[in-house]
């Protein structure tokens, strides 16, 4: 993280894409942003569900679960989905959290948010305990020193005060016209050339 107070950091704060903004990997995204510097910065995608593996079978192939402890996992987490983080790194999990899990590897984002990438909050998840709220997903969202404040003045991207609600609770199809409403604009009047007088 950057100690530089001068420096405008997004951290903390959703990302809306705009229509035509020319990148299909975000088309309709919300991104949550963890860091944000002059270095650069890096987010989640949150309104992206992966379709496989399942969350049970994501655990299965992580060995973080046994076979004996598959029913209850399945159970836990049939409604819940993995979510596409973004294209960078695709194969490795990060978990966007609510306190109530810590370790020297959490990163204290904002508010109560936090992000771990570790498999203990994986096991945790998994036996019912740590956070109350989480979001699992694959690879993550990550611009070079520069790129983000180049596309948000190109008027790629919205910023919005993230909402915790609708990052654990909101339906994830509903995310993105959600993140809007935060601004107080509907989607079907959003044009990509918002903000040009």
């Amino acid at each position: 993280m950057n100690d530089n107070t001068s420096f405008p950091s997004l951290c903390g704060k959703f990302l809306i894409a705009m229509p035509g903004m020319g990148d299909q990997r975000f088309e309709r995204s919300v991104i949550y942003l963890c860091a944000h510097s002059e270095e650069g910065a890096m987010g989640f995608i949150v309104n992206q569900a992966l379709e496989t593996p399942t969350m049970p079978e994501f655990f299965q192939q992580l060995e973080i679960i046994r076979e004996s402890e598959i029913n209850f996992v399945s159970e836990q987490f049939k409604d819940r989905t993995l979510n596409v983080g973004g294209p960078v790194e695709p194969g490795r999990g990060f978990v966007l959290h609510t306190t109530g899990f810590d370790s020297d590897s959490t990163l204290h984002v904002d508010g109560n948010l936090r992000l771990t990438a570790t498999l203990d909050i994986l096991r945790s998840l998994a036996l019912g305990e740590g956070p109350h709220s989480s979001l699992i997903a694959l690879g993550y969202s990550g611009w070079a020193a520069g790129q983000l404040e180049d596309e948000i003045a190109s008027n790629g991207w919205l910023t919005a005060d993230a909402d915790e609600s609708i990052i654990f609770e909101t339906d994830i199809e509903k995310r993105y016209d959600s993140s809007l409403a935060l601004l107080g604009i509907n989607s079907t009047s959003l044009s990509s050339d918002i903000g040009h007088a």
